[in-house]
């Protein structure tokens, strides 16, 4: 029998997938949407992505009680992420900012506040993204985590487009309670 690249080989046992069941969470935890625009925070345009996130999130137990709007730039959404953490907020999502338009700089803001990235999510929503438009390869969009343990919360930057703040809630949201799990010192 000739080998090709999807026959298995004989002198190695196929691969057993490991499915790990994802729990809800065991109670709602804060969250915290932040939206950032400028044409949103001068009152030029209405919010559409920051209230789909907040709704979206709900779905997973994850409560926002408000969206904020920040202007474009890297310390509005530092501020932003850092006073909602303050705050309590578990998990921070902001819609917004993630292109290469010279005032999109959402991943610069967040970077320095995350003690760990979290590049494998980064990739998987923007291959959902991909399955649906190519622009979703644009986003330079991170996820991480601002500290490891019971106050760390999750960060992740959605694309400012409603079908961005689909595709990264759908990856992410099922994923919360283990993130958060983990965070909390909890088994992998």
């Amino acid at each position: 029998m000739r080998q090709t690249a999807d026959s298995p080989r004989h002198d190695q046992p196929a691969a057993e997938v490991v499915q790990k069941t994802l729990h809800p969470l065991p109670e709602p935890v804060k969250g915290a949407v932040i939206t950032v625009s400028d044409r949103c925070f001068n009152g030029e345009r209405e919010d559409a992505s920051g209230p789909l996130a907040a709704q979206l999130l709900a779905r997973h137990d994850v409560v926002v009680d408000e969206v904020r709007v920040v202007p474009d730039g890297s310390d509005p959404v530092r501020a932003a992420i850092e006073v909602a953490v303050a705050a309590g907020a578990r998990v921070v999502l902001t819609t917004g900012g993630t292109g290469v338009t010279p005032r999109d700089l959402t991943p610069e803001g967040t970077a320095p506040l995350l003690v760990a990235r979290m590049e494998g999510l980064e990739e998987q929503i923007r291959a959902h993204g991909l399955t649906k438009t190519p622009l979703a390869g644009l986003s330079r969009g991170l996820v991480g985590v601002t500290s490891r343990g019971d106050d760390g919360a999750l960060v992740v930057n959605a694309p400012g487009s409603r079908g961005g703040v689909k595709d990264t809630v759908a990856v992410i949201g099922p994923l919360v309670p283990h993130v958060l799990e983990q965070l909390g010192g909890g088994d992998h």
